[in-house]
């Protein structure tokens, strides 16, 4: 085969594709943005900064990213968009130069309890069809492998038309399934205290059941027991015969007919498995999770050993090694386990596992193994897993769209997250970076800062151009970005000790350590060595016996609705609408749009939607009420000369000084609004719906809420996730008040600045897994920094200059 030679000798001039090297947005006005026009260039990396809320998230995901994926949907047919989730146009005039976005976020992965590392990359697809070709004893197809798959068995007949004449065949169906038939593929099986569901001295009618919202007169739930006829509703459980017992609790699905209406009664154990235990517990109300941790124990399943897997799908194996073993590995063990394997019928699935593997390991995951619930991973950890599927893709020409990747990375690994970045661009893609870390921001090709503040006092760019230029460039971010907070002079001195002895949680090898009390105590170490597992494994455990109660302020998202907001997230919306029922001598309830007050047109929400089928549904502000969810009738109580549509578009800072020793003192307000203004949240606006604060600004508002709480102890899992630099400074500012206070503050943190400012530090490691899990060194930064004898400590002595 020839190659025919090229005649041309000289450059051809510039050809029109190839001047399309910006994407380019004018007019952008999501959320807080006022009419942001910019220029990013193509094929370079480019890294937006600002303080938190400035409005980087809703330029870079809610306009740029979301109208390419927009635009993505609708080259699919009408058909296809209805299965498709529906994306509106973003608030923006012009969007020019859109390439193909892929979006690595920082959204938790879901936590189904059927949902593992594995099952969320396809590393156990893969596994199993390895299993299903070279697996000794062989016992049927991949299926037979997955414990999401159950075994089934059926025999019937078909009717086969053949002419006039049909005849009738038997068949029977068979599917062997891997799925463990005693915990069905959870790993899991739960008992349940019945003393915490029923108070067995009282009947049905006097109100026997004591699970939350089973009231006496609830239609659906109660009603249906007591009136069934199957059971006495007013005999004491006590005195149920055997019969009436295994009806009232275990008794199969049946029909029945209460006041005419048809109803299925289901017993006792089968519902509340079905209604409550089988949801994500990080997903209910306070309330209920308080229930389930009260009356259920979950226990590893004693058939399956916790492995999900039936006996037989344990029982094959390849080189001794069953897919329950190899999922229990350590996935840098687990690659090093493929890499021995050599069959050229395979020759392609196993490439294929070895890279994704071995991406795992590249991108610091080593020390994850594929059976860990996806649930109890990080938004660092969620985030690298998302970008496993990415590495060492042959796509070129694509936007990748990144939620700050450094979120759980030591400083040791930013490195490593830099150069596959890196690698990512200089394979023709465009890289845009949400980040706060200096680190990241030194590397980019081209800087968007956005700000000069947060929230209203946002939303215009500040500064494009280099890193250099924004050093210079006079903005928040530039007169910050080499801040270096300095070690300590003096720490303070510990009032006593919280003890962990033992400690074998997840990688945790014996652990022996002392926390001290009445100081700031930083946990360090890589990612994956065991900070997270003594903390909120072990201390939870031991702190009563020291008598001090623990607040846990985890990584966990805050779920709420769009009509959700900080006042009723924090609590702060009862005492205004105690105070507005007090000061006009009417209910509290009117003064709240979710109940009696809401506008009967929009149902309190302030827009009504319109549903378009395929196309993004359309928001028009209601009319009746103008946006404002109330009645007019509530808009005419005032407290303080505001109506509460008015109280609820003041800022914290605002509200602050009016329900202070303003116009409208109302104490139990002004102590929430207090805690929000402490943790830097002063411009937020009470009514602000959930959904549209940024991610520091969710942990931070997590942070005011836990602070209300009586505790002598608190346990903050990087509470740096999601700061600005300059909100670092603050951060500390409000630890060291709470040490002062009295408190004891334990900090789960990668960031130098509060590893720098603590009064003792514990470093696990060396490494993480399996390498990890042992205390490496105890005491104050300034010996850390002195000694150098760890990671983290090589770290903090570059940090501070030492």
């Amino acid at each position: 085969m020839s190659i025919a030679a090229r005649t041309d000798t000289q450059s051809p001039a510039l050809h029109v594709a190839d001047s399309h090297g910006l994407i380019r947005v004018h007019g952008a006005r999501e959320n807080n943005l006022k009419d942001v026009s910019v220029e990013i260039p193509k094929r370079r990396l480019t890294v937006f900064t600002g303080v938190s809320g400035s409005g980087k998230s809703s330029l870079v995901f809610s306009t740029i990213a979301a109208e390419s994926q927009r635009m993505i949907n609708e080259t699919y047919s009408a058909f296809v968009q209805g299965f498709m989730p529906t994306l509106a146009r973003p608030e923006v005039d012009v969007l020019e130069g859109l390439t193909t976005a892929i979006i690595v976020d920082q959204q938790r992965m879901g936590a189904d309890p059927r949902s593992t590392v594995g099952t969320a990359t396809d590393a156990n697809a893969m596994l199993r069809i390895l299993f299903s070709r070279l697996g000794q004893p062989h016992i049927g197809s991949p299926n037979a492998f997955a414990f999401n798959v159950a075994s089934v068995r059926a025999r019937g007949a078909i009717t086969v038309e053949r002419g006039a004449a049909t005849k009738a065949k038997p068949v029977t169906f068979t599917r062997t399934g891997g799925m463990c038939t005693r915990c069905e593929g959870r790993g899991t099986v739960s008992d349940i205290d019945l003393t915490q569901l029923y108070d067995d001295s009282k009947s049905l009618a006097e109100g026997a059941f004591t699970i939350p919202g089973w009231k006496s007169d609830s239609f659906w739930t109660v009603r249906v027991y007591a009136e069934s006829g199957l059971l006495d509703p007013n005999k004491p459980i006590r005195k149920y015969t055997k019969k009436e017992m295994q009806d009232f609790l275990y008794r199969e699905p049946t029909k029945v007919k209460v006041e005419g209406v048809n109803l299925t009664y289901e017993g006792l154990i089968p519902k509340i498995q079905k209604s409550i235990l089988s949801k994500d517990k990080e997903a209910m109300q306070p309330h209920i999770r308080a229930f389930v941790e009260r009356a259920v124990t979950f226990t590893s399943c004693p058939e399956c050993d916790g492995t999900r897997l039936s006996e037989a799908a344990r029982s094959s194996k390849i080189k001794r090694i069953s897919i329950a073993d190899a999922c229990a590995m350590q996935i840098s063990d687990l690659a090093e386990w493929v890499r021995g394997l050599d069959e050229p019928s395979v020759a392609p699935l196993l490439a294929k596992l070895r890279h994704t593997l071995e991406s795992f390991v590249e991108i610091g995951l080593g020390y994850l193994s594929l059976d860990r619930p996806s649930g109890t991973l990080s938004g660092g950890e969620a985030q690298r897993v998302k970008m496993v599927r990415h590495l060492g893709s042959s796509l070129t020409d694509v936007t990748y769209v990144f939620d700050e990747p450094t979120i759980g990375l030591h400083p040791h690994d930013i490195q490593r997250m830099n150069d596959l970045l890196l690698r990512l661009r200089d394979k023709g893609n465009t890289v845009l970076v949400v980040e706060h870390k200096p680190e990241v921001i030194a590397i980019a090709d081209h800087v968007v800062d956005l700000g000069p503040g947060a929230g209203t006092a946002g939303g215009t760019v500040c500064f494009e151009g280099t890193v250099e230029g924004l050093r210079t460039g006079g903005t928040v971010t530039g007169r910050h970005l080499d801040d270096r907070a300095a070690l300590k002079g003096t720490v303070r001195t510990p009032t006593g000790s919280l003890e962990i002895r033992g400690a074998t949680t997840h990688n945790l090898r014996g652990v022996d350590v002392d926390i001290p009390l009445g100081v700031l105590a930083v946990v360090t170490g890589v990612a994956g060595s065991g900070k997270s597992s003594l903390v909120h494994g072990s201390l939870g455990q031991r702190s009563g016996a020291a008598g001090a109660d623990v607040v846990s302020i985890d990584q966990t998202a805050i779920r709420g609705s769009r009509r959700s907001n900080p006042a009723t997230y924090t609590g702060l919306l009862d005492p205004i609408r105690k105070a507005f029922a007090k000061a006009n001598g009417v209910k509290p309830a009117l003064f709240s749009a979710n109940s009696e007050g809401a506008c009967p047109t929009c149902n309190g929400a302030g827009v009504l939607y319109t549903d378009l089928a395929m196309m993004a549904g359309v928001a028009t502000t209601c009319e009746e009420c103008d946006g404002k969810r109330f009645q007019a009738s509530v808009l005419d109580h005032h407290l303080g000369g505001r109506d509460i549509s008015e109280v609820l578009a003041m800022s914290v800072a605002e509200a602050e000084e009016f329900f202070g020793a303003g116009e409208a003192p109302t104490p139990a307000a002004h102590r929430i609004l207090g805690r929000l203004a402490d943790v830097g949240l002063g411009y937020l606006t009470l009514g602000q719906p959930l959904t549209t604060l940024s991610g520091g600004e969710r942990q931070r508002l997590k942070l005011a809420t836990h602070m209300a709480e009586k505790g002598g102890v608190y346990v903050l899992d990087e509470p740096t996730a999601g700061l600005h630099l300059a909100d670092v400074e603050q951060l500390l500012g409000l630890l060291d008040r709470l040490v002062d206070s009295g408190k004891s503050v334990i900090v789960v943190e990668h960031h130098q600045a509060v590893m720098a400012h603590a009064d003792w530090i514990i470093d696990l490691g060396p490494g993480a897994g399996h390498d990890g899990g042992r205390i490496v060194f105890e005491g104050t930064p300034a010996d850390l920094v002195t000694a150098r004898s760890t990671l983290t400590g090589e770290h903090l002595a570059a940090y501070v200059g030492a």
